[in-house]
């Protein structure tokens, strides 16, 4: 048998905790030196964290608490379910012009009769 293959490292969940710790980590190093090139880097690196996700959770974590625009955690979370609901309200538009579409060809054919 082959072993499991592990996840490609863009498809890997990280704990919350973890998350919150390494964007903690980062606030406090460029708060305690005053430099933020390559913080996110190090931090990454220490914690065997992708720098990219790294750097998105830091990004989130200063719209969330108003230090840069655009949408926040739970602004994003509510849009996801309004397109979620959007979806679902389309296939079944869809679905109930189908059956109307299909019941009004029955009534024709039977009143042809």
């Amino acid at each position: 048998m082959s072993e499991p293959k592990s996840p490609h490292p863009s498809q890997k969940r990280y704990p919350a905790e973890l998350k919150e710790r390494a964007v903690r980590l980062v606030q406090e190093t460029i708060a305690e030196t005053g430099e933020s090139p390559g913080v996110v880097t190090r931090v990454a690196r220490q914690l065997g964290i992708g720098v990219e996700s790294l750097r998105a959770w830091v990004h989130q974590a200063e719209v969330d608490r108003g230090r840069r625009p655009g949408l926040t955690s739970e602004e994003r979370e509510r849009l996801k379910a309004l397109e979620r609901e959007n979806r679902e309200l389309r296939r079944a538009n869809e679905i109930l012009k189908a059956a109307a579409s299909f019941f009004g060809a029955e009534l024709d054919r039977r009143s042809q009769k």
